[in-house]
């Protein structure tokens, strides 16, 4: 039998499936198992904070499990905010910092100043951290930073790399943030959005030991013939934004814990999947490359699926996720999902029985307000007969504008979580 068995259906199927992936790392769900015991504080205090997309949401869950006292400042993007009464929620920009979140970050260590050993600080860090917690290394402004960061995105750079020029030009991130809570014991409950799960690329690591030096940052800025500023430049040679190393003492106290990930999302849009009657396959939870030659290996596997029935057979879905990255040329409304999304659909060219969805899990797609998109079989047909023209837009990094001229664009508002990008090609099987 084929599938879909109507009109539609597929397309309903990757939108579950999508919805399953959030619903996963919803903080409600993750972040309640995970609190410390009540008695582990003893006759401390406990000190909330925290920073991201989900990071508010990570707050309303700590003060409906937390049966004794708190207080904290947590920071996270305008529209994330989520209502809590004893823990303060700080909205700022993302992701190019400005001066909220720079406030906020000076806020957030006059806050940890002082603590005991017998205080506990319950650090909730999500995607998003790095650009919410922008406070300049000393000798550094907040232009500095944003001209760094503008650069960065548009560089193609990975996430890895982005984060280790971040963490060498920050008074908070790098571990940082963590050695100024010792000799306070420090938690910290990571929502993980990079690939690799790596903490020190979760927000660039503020409570977590950094292996890498100003050194490499320099040499990421070397390889994307990115210029800095004559004060970056200077911290990064004289070594004054060194991070904190592995080993350092006052971090002997911290601990840290990823309570949801890509894979754990992957994994909730299986079921939803297989409970339709498809083969599901996780091609990998931390792919990274640039967004545009990401989906010409997807479409080449998927048009092998579909015509050869190699290496599975359909019906089945394929599902990826981490980060891809975009090198921007054009001047068009884009983002890596529906770049890599525009990308796709060149590469199937209108391929009858191959469906998809790309999405950001914290609904934004570059810098707009759109999670990505859905692909259809007529997507380029449709999309010719309004006259436009596929190639020009991917050149022009136009895909957001593409997409909505076909009514296609993924909308979901704030998801208050934030476990990276999400894309799953759906492979009808043939008629016999």
């Amino acid at each position: 039998m084929t599938f879909p068995p109507q009109p539609g259906a597929a397309q309903a199927v990757l939108r579950r499936m999508f919805d399953a992936a959030i619903a996963s790392a919803q903080p409600a769900l993750c972040v309640p198992r995970h609190l410390p015991a009540p008695g582990s504080v003893g006759k401390g205090r406990l000190l909330v904070i925290g920073a991201g997309k989900a990071s508010a949401a990570m707050a309303r869950a700590v003060e409906e499990h937390w049966p004794g006292p708190l207080s904290g400042l947590v920071v996270t993007r305008y529209g994330y905010a989520a209502p809590c009464e004893r823990i303060e929620i700080v909205e700022a920009s993302h992701p190019v910092p400005d001066d909220a979140g720079l406030q906020a970050a000076r806020r957030m260590l006059d806050l940890v100043h002082g603590l005991g050993k017998d205080d506990l600080v319950l650090c909730l860090i999500s995607g998003g951290g790095s650009s919410l917690l922008p406070l300049p290394a000393p000798g550094l402004t907040l232009d500095d930073k944003q001209v760094i960061g503008r650069a960065l995105l548009k560089s193609g750079a990975s996430i890895g790399e982005m984060n280790c020029v971040r963490r060498h030009l920050s008074a908070i991130k790098g571990g940082r943030l963590a050695a100024a809570c010792h000799p306070a014991r420090v938690l910290t409950l990571l929502i993980s959005d990079v690939p690799g799960d790596r903490p020190i690329d979760i927000a660039s690591g503020p409570t977590v030991a950094d292996p890498t030096s100003c050194a490499d940052a320099l040499d990421v800025l070397r390889r994307h013939a990115i210029e800095p500023p004559a004060a970056v430049r200077e911290v990064l040679t004289s070594g004054r934004g060194e991070s904190i190393k592995p080993g350092d003492p006052r971090l002997a106290g911290a601990e840290t814990r990823i309570i949801a990930a890509p894979q754990m999302a992957l994994e909730a849009a299986c079921a939803v999947a297989r409970a339709a009657g498809l083969g599901t396959h996780i091609l990998g939870d931390s792919i990274e490359g640039e967004a545009r030659e990401v989906a010409k290996v997807l479409a080449g596997v998927a048009l092998q699926v579909a015509e050869r029935s190699q290496p599975f057979i359909a019906p089945c879905v394929l599902l990826s996720g981490g980060e891809t990255t975009v090198t921007v040329r054009g001047n068009g409304r884009g983002g890596r999902n529906v770049e890599f999304l525009l990308s796709l659909a060149i590469a199937l060219d209108g391929h009858p029985r191959i469906h998809a969805l790309a999405g950001d899990t914290d609904g934004v797609d570059g810098q707009e307000e759109i999670a990505g998109a859905c692909l259809q079989p007529d997507s380029l047909a449709r999309a010719r007969s309004l006259g436009l023209r596929p190639r020009d837009a991917l050149a022009n990094n136009d895909a957001h504008a593409f997409f909505a001229r076909l009514g296609d664009s993924l909308i979901t508002g704030p998801t208050l979580t934030n476990v990276n990008d999400f894309r799953a090609l759906l492979i009808e099987a043939g008629i016999p």
